[in-house]
């Protein structure tokens, strides 16, 4: 490399619009701008898409099937460019097999551990490999519940909620609806069953078969004649309650099907591992008295003070008085404060000193983890119920363990769900990987990250179209001068804030007693209503246990089990900070509640992706899709031919391409390479047949239509007042940028809340409304949030209730009422430390979120 610059010339991918920018390596670069400015598109689309597509050409052939790899990037050159490795804010998959252990590879250590230098009982002939320790292998997994540590069962209680009810009215409420769930009662009619008696009448050996047998006998039925058709007999095959709900649950790829029987389970922890996951020989290995699951359980920052003694060297003595403990130390479940480990004592020169350099290992990355802020997690806490940042901050100090240097670390918002307390922290790991010789690229909006850059890259100015040009490279100081800059204004304030409002009043109050969840023991909290609301304190506190889950809970079943919105449909676990267990394993017992009876709707609003699959994009989620279909049906040459408004769906057969099914794009498979994807050759990418796109509104077809971005679809549908309701919503939440059209996997977390919330904004508001977010201004810059916020007092205005889980302290400080969860996090959080208008938590002594929001609000 001739110079220490990485130099981009010629970019264009995504809304880039030719961009050449110098950038110099070795430093802590941030890069600025609004939301959907081009600032990822130059880090991750372009530079870090480069960076893997030279390594892949490396790589022979065949092993590059093995991996995914990224587009090439539409780039003229760039030089100067060392190997990358980019940490982003993605999802993990939803698996309860996948932990902190298994993210950070502490598992391994701490596995290796254990059999190296782990107490075995007496009668065992040879240590276990370090694999039967492992809940996911084979020879480690418990047989009964193969290593997830919960088992599902039914009951006749679950299967059967109302025993008045006959059969025929659908006592039976496990059982699929429709014409199967007829069939079924046919079939048991035709057995000779009675059908009109109620439920709690019939024998009890009648109702255990109905429910449990494992027979599926063949009869004949004679369906009930139908006035409208002639309904012949047929042989009809039995399936039990129990055999139905446990077979559709394990096997069904249909996740609406699956989420419909898992009401009728009952889970409980494995009667053989008791929830530990290990078979039982790996659970009799001890290490100072506690087998592996108990201290997998313990917070990291408690197992690190546990490893302690274990990592210094012992003595003869010490080994030969402890020998006899060893033997006979109890197993007894993790208590809150570290387990009294001494160092290990029984073992031989070798496996003493195997012990202590393992123990050291684990301590020293623990380390790093409590730094970041982390020390809360324990290594088994799944990996679906962390936030994308508590994900990205494991994956970071994993990193800084790996030892690599020369290398260019992409990071998406590293900062992203973490408390101003722990900014500090962060920044130091930040240092200590540029100190080993590698760079940092990082997208960043939180303001302390970038005035702490060496260099800071500013991209917009505004969004989408209006967006693509680096406004600005060069040192922070220099930013001051650039009055294009969004991000400027924020960094380097012109004028003093404005004088804070006047909190509003709370019109009622809704209190919890007794709330027990997680890091929440005995809560009792008053919650106000009528008044914008934002819950703070350190990751872990217990914000989104109590706000995301327990409230919810509480208001979903006073309201009836009527959840609105959008995520009563996501299968995907609750990320928010929520400690311990995975949503099934929570606790169903909701707590004493009161003032219930004002609330009339609740509204969940989060970052969870608007759909899975490119089919769903921000025309079709939001509705505005409907009005522009009917738009298109009502024209003059569409009525002639016959076309009805699902003509104009990609998703019909009559109207949409049949080479690509709708989809714009075809899989191409290529011979030992990865399948890549193209264009329609057929429909190039408009979706339609050339049928359906003979049909023009104002000169332009229906694919047109999905092309125009927001603001521009306001203009030509100005007169559809249908479609305008949704397209004015959308540019009120900044959103004017998106194309109609454009692909649920292509927006970001924050795109997809604010789809969400625009979605909502154009409904008819009806009764008191409490709406529930959850880090709402993650992803979003200064300028972005403050449009955001707007919206959401304007739903305080209009007469609702509004509860933010939040770290932005400008946030906060605008907040009516703040409620600051903690001292700290997991077992040391789950206390209200503070709670009133933003002024008196900002004077509490105790709070560590105190000074920030004191500082936030006087500017």
């Amino acid at each position: 490399m001739t110079d220490s610059f990485v130099r981009v010339r010629g970019a264009r991918e995504h809304n880039l619009r030719n961009v050449a920018v110098d950038i110099p390596r070795d430093s802590l670069v941030v890069f600025t701008g609004v939301s959907g400015s081009g600032k990822s598109s130059l880090a991750f689309s372009t530079l870090y898409a480069e960076a893997q597509r030279r390594y892949f050409e490396s790589v022979a052939p065949y092993a590059r099937r093995l991996i995914q790899q990224v587009g090439a990037p539409k780039v003229e050159e760039i030089t100067g460019l060392p190997p990358a490795v980019a940490l982003e804010q993605r999802r993990s998959a939803p698996t309860t097999r996948s932990s902190v252990g298994t993210v950070t590879t502490l598992s391994n250590s701490l596995r290796m551990l254990f059999s190296r230098a782990g107490t075995y009982p007496q009668a065992t002939s040879e240590r276990l490999d370090s694999d039967a320790f492992s809940p996911n292998t084979a020879t480690g997994a418990c047989p009964e519940c193969h290593g997830l540590g919960r088992v599902h069962h039914v009951t006749e209680q679950s299967l059967v909620p109302d025993p008045d009810l006959s059969i025929r009215q659908g006592a039976i409420a496990a059982w699929p609806g429709a014409w199967q769930g007829k069939n079924l009662r046919d079939i048991l009619a035709a057995l000779g069953h009675d059908t009109d008696k109620p439920w709690r009448e019939l024998p009890p050996e009648a109702r255990e078969w109905i429910l449990f047998t494992d027979e599926q006998p063949v009869v004949t039925v004679h369906p009930v004649r139908d006035a409208t058709r002639i309904q012949r007999p047929y042989q009809g095959t039995y399936m039990s309650a129990k055999r139905y709900v446990l077979h559709t649950f394990a096997d069904s790829k249909s996740e609406t099907l699956r989420r419909r029987v898992r009401q009728f389970l009952v889970s409980a922890n494995c009667p053989i591992c008791a929830g530990r996951r290990l078979r039982p020989e790996a659970l009799a290995v001890t290490f100072a008295g506690h087998n592996i699951a108990e201290l997998a359980a313990l917070p990291l920052d408690k197992l690190a003070q546990a490893l302690r003694p274990a990592a210094e060297p012992t003595t003869p003595a010490t080994e030969h008085a402890g020998q006899a403990a060893q033997h006979t130390a109890p197993i007894t479940a993790p208590t809150t404060s570290a387990p009294a480990i001494q160092a290990p004592t029984g073992l031989d020169g070798i496996a003493a000193e195997v012990a202590a350099t393992l123990a050291r290992d684990l301590m020293a990355r623990i380390e790093v983890l409590t730094e970041l802020g982390l020390g809360y997690l324990s290594m088994d806490r799944p990996t679906p119920t962390l936030s994308a940042g508590e994900l990205q901050r494991l994956r970071l100090a994993t990193q800084l363990r790996s030892g690599l240097f020369g290398v260019v670390y992409v990071l998406d918002e590293p900062s992203a769900g973490l408390h101003p307390a722990d900014s500090a922290a962060l920044l130091t790991v930040l240092d200590r990987l540029k100190e080993a010789g590698n760079s940092l690229f990082v997208v960043e909006h939180e303001l302390d990250v970038v005035r702490r850059a060496d260099w800071v890259v500013d991209v917009g100015p505004r969004a989408g179209e209006h967006g693509g040009r680096v406004l600005y490279s060069g040192p922070v100081a220099g930013l001051a001068e650039v009055t294009e800059s969004v991000t400027r204004a924020f960094v380097f304030p012109d004028a003093p804030s404005a004088p804070a409002r006047t909190p509003r009043t709370p019109s009622g109050w809704l209190g919890l007693r007794g709330v027990r969840r997680h890091n929440l023991r005995g809560l009792d909290v008053e919650l106000p209503l009528g008044v914008f609301t934002a819950v703070t304190g350190v990751s872990g506190s217990g914000k989104s246990t109590l706000i995301t889950q327990v409230l919810a809970e509480v208001l979903t079943d006073h309201l009836g089990g009527v959840l609105e919105g959008t995520d009563q449909a996501d299968p995907e676990p609750q990320s928010a900070s929520a400690q311990g267990q995975a949503p099934d394993d929570a606790p169903v017992r909701l707590p004493a509640a009161s003032g219930l009876a004002a609330v009339d709707r609740l509204i969940r609003i989060d970052q969870r992706p608007i759909g899975r699959t490119p089919r769903s994009n921000l025309a079709t989620y939001t509705g505005l899709f409907d009005a522009v279909r009917k738009v298109f049906a009502a024209t003059d040459e569409a009525r002639a031919r016959g076309y009805h408004a699902g003509r104009f769906s990609f998703n019909v057969a009559s109207g949409r391409c049949e080479t690509c099914q709708g989809e714009g794009f075809v899989a191409v498979e290529l011979l030992f390479l990865p399948g890549t994807y193209a264009p329609c050759t057929a429909c190039h990418g408009a979706r339609y047949n050339p049928q359906t796109l003979e049909i023009t509104y104002r000169g332009a077809t229906i694919a047109d239509v999905l092309e125009l971005t927001v603001e521009a679809a306001a203009d030509f549908l100005a007169d559809v007042p249908a479609a305008l309701r949704g397209l004015r919503a959308l540019r009120e939440v900044g959103l004017g940028y998106l194309r109609l059209g454009q692909p649920a996997t292509e927006l970001s977390g924050g795109e997809a809340q604010r789809i969400k919330l625009a979605t909502e904004l154009q409904r008819a508001h009806r009764g008191h409304t409490v709406y529930l977010l959850d880090e709402p201004t993650t992803g979003l810059h200064p300028a972005d949030t403050a449009l955001l916020l707007r919206q959401l007092h304007g739903l305080v205005d209009a007469g609702s209730s509004v509860f933010v889980v939040e770290h932005d302290m400008a946030v906060a400080a605008g907040a009516d009422w703040v409620i600051d969860l903690g001292p700290g996090g997991g077992e040391q959080g789950g206390h209200i430390v503070a709670a009133g208008p933003p002024a008196d938590v900002a004077a509490a002594q105790t709070s560590v979120t105190a000074p920030y929001l004191a500082a936030a609000l006087h500017g």
